[in-house]
């Protein structure tokens, strides 16, 4: 089975497979400055859609709740939408109405026109080890088709570290959707996978076509989709990597 992925900016990102469309932690607001408890984002581009254009999702695949780049205040809007939000245990406390918090490891299974996926949450570590107490709680996601197609992952904002290697011990995803970007905020530390963690997620999905999102729009964003092209192209697996053009529907197969 072939999916559809359009990159609609920074982690937000439209997957539509098995005829289901699920958005990634959904950011709509245009460029400005975003001021979080402790420091100060600035948003470099808008979105390349907008949420109105984004019609009926059948859920929101949500990493975390807190930070500014991965919703802000017309994905909040956007929420309300959707027909499922799944997101981290905190969150979804935090969030209330319908979002679902789930811990790793847990599973729900989505349902339309005798069609279903299963979507598992999955570690993330939003940072070094050591980091939770200031990021929060993360998770990413794998989506598994009802018809026996290889799973998609999701990492949601992580590093890579042990639970990372541990998603792709158990699933054998044929599509991998790393939140790259090596962000930066709070001191000379990634909070997102750089080009190393990347590699190295590619290593571990031995045959996965590597589609990165989480790579360009943000002043803290330290790397972006031309690091990792040519980071990949010099290893001599470029072939596996896809850059995404923004708010241009691209089938992965």
């Amino acid at each position: 089975m072939s999916i559809t992925i359009t990159l609609i900016g920074g982690p937000t990102a439209l997957i539509e497979v098995g005829g289901f469309r699920l958005l990634t932690d959904p950011t709509f607001d245009a460029p400005g400055d975003y001021q979080l408890p402790h420091v100060k984002l600035e948003k470099l581009t808008g979105p390349a859609l907008r949420a109105g254009d984004i019609g009926e999702v059948d859920a929101v695949l949500l990493s975390h709740d807190q930070h500014s780049d991965n919703l802000d205040h017309s994905g909040r809007d956007f929420l309300k939408r959707a027909k499922r939000v799944l997101t981290t245990e905190a969150g979804a406390k935090r969030l209330g109405g319908h979002a679902e918090g789930f811990a790793p490891w847990a599973s729900t299974v989505l349902k339309k026109g005798g069609q279903s996926l299963t979507i598992t949450a999955t570690p993330a570590r939003h940072g070094p080890a050591g980091i939770e107490p200031l990021s929060g709680d993360v998770i990413g996601f794998v989506v598994e088709p009802g018809n026996g197609s290889r799973p998609i992952y999701v990492s949601g904002d992580t590093t890579w570290f042990d639970g990372v290697a541990e998603v792709a011990r158990r699933f054998p995803c044929g599509v991998v959707l790393p939140f790259a970007g090596a962000a930066q905020t709070r001191g000379p530390f990634h909070l997102t996978m750089d080009t190393n963690d990347t590699i190295e997620t590619a290593l571990a999905f031995a045959d996965a076509v590597i589609v990165p999102v989480h790579t360009d729009g943000w002043a803290h964003f330290r790397q972006n989709a031309n690091d990792l092209r040519m980071s990949f192209d010099t290893l001599g697996f470029g072939r596996r990597l896809r850059i995404l053009e923004p708010g241009v529907a691209t089938e992965i197969a």
